[in-house]
């Protein structure tokens, strides 16, 4: 990742079940496993969870 994950960044997911979706950082967490997870709303208002590890930010 060339830029840190930041809530209101753009993204672009390049790995795992949303590979190839893009959109807002809205909400950052960190698991109890020590895994950071975010929250990307597609521009169309769907929301999807994911790592921040495979997420590229825009």
């Amino acid at each position: 990742m060339d830029k840190k994950v930041s809530d209101g960044s753009s993204c672009n997911v390049i790995a795992g079940t949303h590979k190839g979706k893009s959109g807002i950082i809205k909400d950052i967490n960190t698991s109890k496993t020590g895994h950071i997870t975010i929250t990307v709303v597609q521009e169309n208002g769907v929301r999807f969870k994911t790592l921040a590890k495979n997420v590229a930010v825009i």
